[in-house]
């Protein structure tokens, strides 16, 4: 068999994996959408330079807590999960600078408190309006001022 031939079928190889993968990525989500609404939902995990340590992430509200699954992992288990019991949410922004490039557009930045520390996320402005109205939305009983 020719160089070329053996070139040609490892290209092909590697086209169907590339098709299969983005083929696992849509059943993925899909999978996650049934067992509630997700909706595309940012993480800063690394807030060291300014604009800087976004992850694209999907999110789904689960019961008590927060799920948060990166966009292009096929992992079916959340990435992140913060309880809304020990969140609080702090305020909102506009992307500044390079968090415009790197975060989905028309999305806010939402900065909240949880377990002490800063928790930096972005979302839609009506995923917003949602996810306020469920950190509101404790049970019967909640301690407000934590």
């Amino acid at each position: 068999m020719p160089t070329w031939e053996w070139g040609l079928d490892a290209v092909g190889v590697l086209l169907i994996l590339v098709i299969c993968y983005f083929v696992a990525l849509m059943a993925r989500r899909r999978v996650l959408g049934r067992h509630g609404g997700t909706f595309e939902l940012s993480h800063r995990v690394r807030a060291g330079r300014p604009g800087r340590g976004w992850l694209l992430g999907v999110g789904r509200y689960s019961g008590e807590t927060l799920e948060w699954f990166r966009v292009f992992s096929l992992a079916p288990r959340p990435k992140r999960r913060w309880e809304r019991m020990t969140m609080a949410y702090d305020s909102s922004r506009m992307p500044e600078g390079a968090e415009a490039m790197a975060l989905y557009p028309g999305h806010v930045v939402v900065t909240c408190q949880y377990d002490g520390g800063l928790v930096e996320l972005a979302m839609a402005p009506a995923s917003l309006t949602g996810f306020q109205a469920w950190l509101e939305s404790r049970p019967p009983g909640t301690d407000w001022s934590r």
